[in-house]
């Protein structure tokens, strides 16, 4: 049961941007990201990459029924006459053998052009190309991959100790994450590289995902979006019919608890064994 505070009006959005879902790894919020699609529509619906975590999958079959639920939701969607398109990541690669292929009607791409209602064209791509570590290094980027994992266990084991003390929920992982990530910035900027294609190929501007960051900024007269993620912040980019986007935090929209989350699904999986 997801511990719901304030309530809210079922919203409609022009477009609706989410990534890195990790479907199949224990640090999915499967459950957070069905309630935001409950209470958000949109006409179109870019899911950015890394939807799947084959990687993952590969390595251990880790697949509950809310996983299914939200592959299910999202098929629904499709039928229901939302133009839907998905624009593989680096987890779940695989999917660009099927780039211009129609998937229970949703269209695979490698990469896409979103024009927004006031005429601005963006590109939406993953951004894993651009990422200095996976790009250049993929045998490190596997180990990063390991050592993400166990920040995320370490992350709810920090937060049950600050929840005992009275303290809030802060993300130790993604603090973790983001301080190993500006280490690699000497091989490749994220964001001024992610722009700089934007720019060569002559769009106003660029939506992606991959570092988990959410964030709208200006980079030399390009618009750059990144659009997060549904394992430590539970954002989406949206945009509102007259073009303007901004970022939805659907954990403090909705007054969610990280680990209310986890000890429901701890419990779940207990009953079923």
């Amino acid at each position: 049961m997801l511990l719901v505070i304030q309530v809210l009006h079922p919203r409609r959005y022009r477009t609706i941007w989410i990534s890195d879902i990790h479907l199949g790894t224990r640090g999915c919020k499967a459950e957070f990201l069905l309630d935001f699609l409950r209470w958000n529509e949109s006409e179109f619906l870019y899911l950015v990459g890394d939807i799947v975590d084959g990687w993952r999958l590969r390595k251990t079959w880790y697949w509950p029924q809310a996983h299914n639920d939200v592959v299910q939701k999202l098929l629904r969607k499709a039928r229901k006459g939302t133009k839907i398109c998905y624009v593989p990541g680096n987890h779940d690669e695989g999917l660009r053998e099927y780039a211009e292929i129609h998937l229970g009607g949703v269209l695979v791409a490698r990469e896409a052009i979103h024009v927004t209602a006031d005429g601005k064209r963006l590109l939406i791509i993953h951004g894993d190309a651009f990422d200095g570590v996976v790009r250049y290094a993929r045998w490190l980027a596997l180990l990063g991959d390991r050592a993400y994992d166990f920040a995320i266990w370490l992350n709810h084991v920090f937060n049950v100790i600050r929840r005992r003390f009275g303290y809030p929920y802060w993300s130790l992982s993604a603090y973790l994450k983001f301080k190993v990530k500006n280490a690699v910035n000497f091989v490749s900027d994220f964001a001024e590289a992610v722009a700089e294609k934007a720019r060569h190929q002559h769009v106003h501007g660029v939506v992606c995902g991959h570092i988990h960051h959410a964030e709208i900024r200006m980079i030399g007269g390009i618009l750059y979006a990144n659009d997060g993620d549904w394992v430590e912040s539970c954002t989406a980019l949206v945009e509102n019919f007259d073009g303007s986007l901004e970022i939805i935090r659907w954990m403090q929209a909705r007054n969610l608890d990280p680990l209310a989350h986890v000890a429901e699904r701890e419990l779940s999986e207990a009953e079923a064994a």
